[in-house]
């Protein structure tokens, strides 16, 4: 007998190229079968006129609630927009990921996954009034260090994360994102590499990315932008999705801007991931929550499979997990339960533009591990 089965929902899964009205049979916290008449279970869910996706992931978050300046508290956060997994972009590095795993990751009920940041404190100093980038002092950035700990933690860390740019790296420059780079080569993960205003310019930081690394904040307003003034996209930005790249948006407080994403998306530059860069400065706005992110893309234009995708498989895909962002039967038993609601909605980029959006993502509920969540 089947733990819950979700009944006549639409069910969207871009991993496996599927939009049509199905159940969703979870047993033993996975999924245990896909289709019609699925067999008796000891809970059944009626989600007729709902959307049933696989559970979100959001790659970009800032979760070490307590423990860094930054954080918000996971649960609290991923409930309400029906997030399954939360991927943590860098909150703690070599010196306190030990205490993140502790003190936050394992006591919490969403699955979290964390960066490592390639700085030996992680983000330590960024509040409303301190701005001390954390790759800005070479004594923080130890590469022996930061690869011993990321293999000692193999069962956790899904990447290297570093930030450069004007407000990160400053004098450093380029130095953090080769050190991170290397590290990251050593332990056969990605990079996530923060791009904020320059130096460096976006085409120094794209050149050293290598396919499978993460661009965050890739849309970001100008200075940096993806698009030329003409609304063309900038030729250093073609060539490196062409090798593998993968464009991951980021908002969070400073980092998406409207006018970019309009010349991306108009020509036909879609995001491979979508994400909220959530944390302690962009909860409250112009970020909010993952759901607000995904509600922009609507406002874009963009096809609401080809928005799944971005919070489904493609994030799974861009941090190497093969057991989640599909309902194929055996993977994790996460599904997030969405509708999209229609009216007059405000959207604010980080530059302080504002639109009406006409439809937003709103969370019916979720289920993580084989039960409901919400």
């Amino acid at each position: 007998m089947h733990d819950l089965i979700l009944t006549n929902g639409r069910v969207i899964d871009p991993g496996q190229n599927l939009d049509s009205v199905l159940d969703i049979a979870f047993a033993d916290g996975r999924i245990a079968g896909i289709g019609a008449e699925l067999g008796p279970a000891r809970e059944t869910r009626d989600v007729t006129g709902k959307i049933v996706a696989p559970g979100l992931i959001d790659l970009h978050t800032h979760v070490y609630w307590g423990g860094t300046s930054l954080g918000v508290d996971p649960d609290a956060y991923a409930k309400p927009s029906g997030i399954t997994t939360l991927i943590d972009a860098g909150s703690a590095g070599p010196g306190n990921i030990a205490g993140f795993r502790k003190h936050v990751i394992e006591p919490a009920e969403v699955r979290i996954l964390p960066f490592l940041n390639i700085s030996f404190a992680g983000i330590f100093g960024w509040a409303p009034g301190v701005n001390v980038g954390e790759c800005t002092d070479l004594r923080l950035l130890n590469s022996r260090i930061a690869l011993a700990v990321a293999k000692a933690q193999s069962d956790l860390v899904v990447g290297i994360k570093v930030r450069v740019g004007k407000g990160t790296s400053t004098d450093l420059g380029m130095a953090a994102l080769a050190i991170a780079r290397e590290v990251a080569e050593h332990a056969g993960l990605p990079v996530m590499a923060h791009l904020d205003d320059p130096p460096p310019s976006r085409g120094e930081v794209l050149g050293l990315l290598r396919g499978g690394d993460i661009l965050t904040h890739c849309f970001r307003p100008f200075p940096n932008a993806p698009a030329t003034a003409s609304g063309d996209i900038e030729a250093d930005v073609l060539a490196a999705r062409a090798r593998g790249v993968i464009f991951d948006i980021g908002h969070g407080a400073g980092s998406f801007g409207f006018a970019s994403a309009m010349a991306m998306v108009g020509k036909g530059f879609l995001p491979d991931v979508i994400s909220s860069d959530v944390h302690a400065q962009s909860i409250d706005g112009p970020a909010f929550d993952l759901l607000v992110t995904m509600s922009k893309f609507l406002h874009l234009g963009v096809g609401v499979s080809d928005i799944l995708r971005a919070v489904t498989i493609n994030a799974a895909k861009a941090v190497r997990l093969d057991d989640r962002g599909t309902f194929r039967p055996g993977t994790l038993g996460d599904a997030t339960v969405l509708a999209i609601a229609e009216g007059a909605f405000p959207l604010t980029d980080a530059v302080g533009q504002t639109v009406i959006g006409r439809q937003k993502f709103v969370c019916h509920g979720a289920v993580l591990g084989g039960r409901w969540w919400h």
